[in-house]
């Protein structure tokens, strides 16, 4: 990977809101991500399994063992050149979508954050709360201004569930998916190798399809701001 090559990276995601860098792991790497995953307690109660997904909430904070593996150098680079030196974890999950999977996600933006407490504060809501975790929807500046990381443990293409996004729709505020204009708007497939990774901005309207080839497909999903909240509230998940 050469900085130049970052460079147009951080252009197409500024403009499209999305991008796909492949070969960021190699294959030792991510067997060694994988073995981690082999290996861990699944009856915690912030993992949900079902015969379509499997996931794990707060996943860096609930495997720190796993850590060091994934923010290697390239991904540090990345975070630094495309994002920006003051940038840091806000939240991270596990996904693995299983090959008989008939999980299929309608178009939507991510607009939700993770935070630490439920407070009456101007911008913010409405909220959720699932397990004593607390989300909220913050003002848009915020979420425009959040990365996400999405790191592929398997090839992944239109076949097991390749994200499908809109690009150019994260400029566009928060937009509804039902009132999507296709006249105007295109779809377009992530397919992302094994060892790669795709970075999108929130607010890029994304989904994906039920997988039909019978194969994997695992995705640590990791966000990133350079932002303190407001007030008192914090982000439930932050690691530098």
């Amino acid at each position: 990977m050469s900085l130049e090559n970052l460079e147009l990276y951080k252009s197409h995601i500024h403009e499209y809101g999305f991008s796909v860098i492949n070969h960021i792991f190699s294959d030792e790497e991510i067997q060694k991500i994988i073995d981690v995953l082999n290996h861990i307690d699944t009856s915690r109660e912030n993992f949900r399994k079902s015969k379509d997904l499997f996931a794990i909430r707060q996943f860096l904070k609930e495997i720190p063992e796993i850590r060091d593996l994934i923010f290697n150098d390239n991904i540090q680079k990345v975070v630094k050149e495309i994002f920006g030196e003051k940038y840091f974890v806000v939240k991270s999950i596990y996904f693995d979508k299983p090959e008989t999977s008939n999980w299929y996600v309608a178009y939507h933006q991510d607009l939700t954050i993770s935070v630490d407490k439920k407070m009456d504060l101007p911008g913010f809501g409405p909220w959720t709360t699932k397990q004593n975790q607390f989300a909220v929807q913050p003002p848009l500046d915020i979420l425009e201004n959040i990365y996400t990381i999405r790191i592929h443990l398997d090839d992944t293409d239109e076949n097991n569930g390749a994200l499908k996004v809109i690009p150019n729709s994260h400029a566009k505020g928060i937009y509804r998916p039902e009132s999507i204009n296709w006249n105007e708007e295109t779809e377009e497939i992530c397919m992302v190798e094994k060892g790669g990774i795709m970075i999108m901005k929130p607010l890029t309207l994304h989904g994906s399809n039920r997988t039909t080839n019978g194969k994997k497909r695992r995705v640590i999903h990791i966000e990133f701001s350079d932002r303190e909240l407001p007030e008192a509230l914090k982000w439930s998940e932050k690691l530098n």
